[in-house]
């Protein structure tokens, strides 16, 4: 059973940072697709940053060159670089990954932007 667990997560300041890691049971090589979402309260799913099997990446609008998504083969994780927070990237953070043939989700990290 492939398992996804989100860490990293925390309480920051405004212009601070953070790193998100999604620890994948699999070899990261086997990915073929791993997403970062996020979900404010009362809001709904929304796509952070994607990197694919060939290191194509893709981010929501709201990004504007703030996060990194990379991957760690060594450590197997898909980390998400978060620079320059801001209070409206309050959220769970949640990683998905497709992997030949399903699609896993982890169980969320929250992220809590404040002053």
């Amino acid at each position: 059973q492939v398992q996804l667990v989100e860490s990293g997560g925390g309480l920051v300041q405004p212009g601070g940072s953070l790193t998100l890691s999604c620890a994948v049971s699999e070899y990261v090589s086997r990915i073929y697709t791993l997403w970062w979402y996020r979900q404010a309260p009362g809001k709904d799913l929304e796509l952070v940053e994607s990197v694919d099997s060939n290191g194509n990446k893709n981010d929501g609008d709201f990004v504007k060159g703030r996060f990194n998504i990379s991957k760690d083969t060594s450590k197997r994780t898909v980390d998400l670089q978060m620079n320059s927070l801001e209070i409206e990237d309050t959220a769970v953070y949640y990683c998905n990954a497709f992997i030949p043939w399903a699609e896993y989700w982890g169980q969320g990290t929250q992220v809590t932007v404040s002053s």
